[in-house]
């Protein structure tokens, strides 16, 4: 894909891309944040998605139920979300009013209140946020099953943060946390849409480029050291569904592995060829459909890898179904592996995953907001925007070969961590939706 993005850096540090797209009159703006869950030290886990949500009660010049009002009135809507390794907020709006989301954020950037009585207000939003994810297995699970297998590095504990921190986390630090992390040099803006590149850049650059620079976020330096053997949790909870999930450790997104994993989990599972915003899914032509829910010991079954900073997690995942148990589910999965190893991935499975990620990629390009998303996370985790742009040229330089290697490296009983999670029968089967988890 030729590129079309104008990057720049201004004086201050602030790094900002842009892309014309004239087939509607519509603009997305966003601000990204070198900072997420990653950079949170114990007994402030969780800080930044609760700075997430400060960012919306206002400043001065924007109180916060002024905002909302002044979004809608222009037929825009925007929101915001907290992951791993980055926060960001977007505007989407008619192209001839998004002055108005560039105003907002540059002010927000620099003067947002944090009133002790809305940080108070917020603490009880969030501890209920946690309390509704506490009566979903698969949160359960995660949880559980990430901090087994991180025991070091920060990627250990939940985006949300843990009870105790968000009980005892004061005003005070998260302002800390916000005046640390909120500045052009930690700050990625990015506006996809009907506009003219040169006039965005000089609206930018006034708006932006007098704002204090401020200090890079700083590096993580806890790095996780390698797994000596197999770990196992096991998770009793709410529902009447049990949960079986293989976790292996792998490289971040910007590693040479990436993309021939990325294909692995396509072929295997039916996941996602692109590994962005988790990747998770499933097809009925893949291996793991057919040995798993065809034969009718689970309802799904699917594969996830989530593109990071830091390396992470190449997951495997089971619903059981009623009537069978994880022990069986997980002896089944454990004979499809052995057989992945045995019969590698062909040529028709790598093409087919190809092929699917051909056509993820053009729906990805239809949208104006996803093209930012995309373009965004692509420079916040890697540092270069090109990592999206050219995801296909680099998975179509995946070789068979390259698909083995990296299935025999990373996918060893040594480097996975293991989760069950089996509900109780004297707990209410309570299931609520998740789609704000990462918010």
């Amino acid at each position: 894909m030729d590129s079309t993005v104008t990057k720049t850096q201004l004086e201050n540090g602030m790094t900002v891309l842009l892309k014309e797209m004239h087939h509607a009159p519509v603009a997305t703006f966003m601000v990204w944040y070198r900072v997420g869950s990653r950079n949170e030290v114990p007994g402030r886990t969780g800080v930044s998605h609760w700075v997430e949500h400060m960012m919306f009660k206002g400043t001065p010049s924007f109180p916060g139920t002024a905002m909302e009002r002044m979004i809608s009135r222009e037929g825009g809507f925007w929101n915001a979300f907290t992951w791993l390794d980055y926060t960001a907020y977007y505007e989407t709006m008619p192209s001839d009013r998004i002055n108005l989301a560039l105003e907002l954020e540059a002010d927000r950037m620099v003067n947002t209140l944090m009133e002790r009585e809305e940080v108070e207000a917020e603490r009880t939003v969030i501890l209920s946020e946690r309390a509704m994810y506490e009566n979903q297995p698969n949160f359960l699970l995660g949880e559980e099953l990430t901090s087994a297998a991180f025991r070091v590095h920060p990627y250990h504990h939940e985006v949300i943060g843990d009870t105790a921190d968000l009980h005892s986390m004061t005003r005070d630090d998260l302002y800390q946390h916000y005046r640390l992390h909120y500045h052009p040099t930690n700050a990625i803006a990015v506006a996809v849409g009907d506009f003219d590149t040169a006039d965005m850049l000089a609206r930018l650059t006034s708006l932006y480029g007098p704002i204090q620079p401020g200090e890079p976020t700083k590096p993580i330096v806890r790095v996780e050291p390698e797994q000596p053997g197999e770990r196992r949790v096991t998770v009793n909870g709410p529902g009447d569904t049990a949960y079986l999930t293989f976790a292996y450790r792998v490289p971040g997104a910007a590693h040479e592995d990436y993309p021939a994993l990325s294909l692995l989990n396509a072929a295997f599972a039916g996941g996602s060829s692109l590994g962005m915003f988790g990747g998770g899914g499933s097809n009925r032509s893949s291996r793991l459909y057919k040995a798993l829910v065809a034969t009718e010991l689970a309802a799904g079954a699917y594969g996830s890898l989530t593109p990071t900073i830091d390396p992470f997690l190449y997951s495997i995942s089971a619903v059981a179904r009623a009537g069978r148990t994880l022990a069986e589910v997980e002896a089944a999965l454990e004979a499809e592996l052995a057989r992945l190893a045995a019969e590698p991935i062909t040529e028709a499975e790598l093409a087919k995953a190809l092929k699917r990620a051909r056509a993820q990629f053009i729906m990805a390009g239809e949208s104006i907001s996803g093209q930012a998303q995309l373009i965004g996370a692509a420079e916040a985790i890697t540092g270069d925007y090109r990592w999206f742009e050219t995801v296909l040229e680099r998975l179509a330089q995946v070789k068979l070969e390259d698909i083995e290697r990296v299935r025999a490296q990373y996918l060893q009983p040594h480097n996975r961590t293991v989760g069950w999670y089996q509900p109780m029968d004297d707990q209410p089967a309570d299931v609520f939706s998740d789609d704000e988890s990462a918010e």
